[in-house]
């Protein structure tokens, strides 16, 4: 007679449950890091949320450290990688001529994407970056994966921008990039201040309106009549 499959699944190898048990680490520490931050969290915290001894914890992490930078890697290749690949083909498919809308489409909504679709976890991910972007931690931590693509999104800001200050458009970046991190909050406060008109969970809103508020402040903010970039384009045309 023919055998019948049981139903059982194949027992995990013992690299398969390693690797099992650090995304758990990891998921259960990026949780915690969203809520309370770097400082606020213990590894007897992370150990405590996914129910193994502590010592554990210093098996797969030799500190705290490790731990946070074990976190933040683990989703900031995707992050990076998807808007990097977004610039380029928007650069490629705008025949020369950029628009800082379409740039920041590129660089803003790509990334909402993930927010928007990858469940909970991408949200956790969120909700990590906005705490700890402020920090001396995370801010070497963004230096270290995120560096190129921001300097992507400023060249094809400076063209589509030419007559724009250096300054400007990096102040333009640094206001966009506090603004960005303070949506993936979700603190509720623009839930209470609009009495539920506006959700700080719907990143479908946020990805509607963001990447056009956000334009237009650049656009105001390079086209002021006193600034450098205005003042040496006037030169220019003057044949000063």
């Amino acid at each position: 007679m023919a055998s019948h499959p049981t139903g059982k699944r194949k027992p995990l190898t013992r690299a398969e449950q390693r690797a099992a048990t650090l995304e758990r680490l990891l998921d259960a520490a990026e949780y915690l890091f969203s809520k309370h931050g770097l400082n606020g969290v213990t590894l007897g915290d992370v150990a405590q949320k996914v129910g193994v001894h502590t010592t554990l914890m210093h098996y797969y992490f030799t500190d705290k450290r490790r731990l946070f930078e074990a976190v933040f890697a683990r989703r900031a290749g995707t992050s990076s990688s998807r808007r990097l690949d977004a610039l380029n083909r928007y650069e490629r498919e705008c025949d020369g001529a950029p628009t800082v809308e379409g740039a920041l489409r590129a660089f803003l909504d790509t990334d909402l994407d993930l927010y928007i679709s990858g469940g909970e976890g991408w949200r956790n991910a969120a909700a990590f970056a906005s705490q700890v972007s402020n920090s001396a931690e995370g801010a070497a931590m963004m230096d270290l994966h995120f560096d190129p693509l921001v300097l992507k999104l400023i060249g094809i800001l400076r063209k589509a921008l030419p007559d724009c200050s250096e300054a400007d458009i990096f102040w333009g970046y640094d206001f966009m990039s506090g603004a960005f991190m303070h949506v993936l909050g979700r603190t509720g406060r623009i839930d209470r201040l609009s009495n539920g008109v506006c959700e700080s969970e719907d990143y479908e809103a946020v990805k509607e309106r963001l990447a056009t508020f956000m334009a237009a402040g650049f656009i105001a903010l390079c086209g002021r009549s006193g600034s450098p970039g205005k003042k040496a384009a006037a030169r220019r045309k003057g044949g000063r």
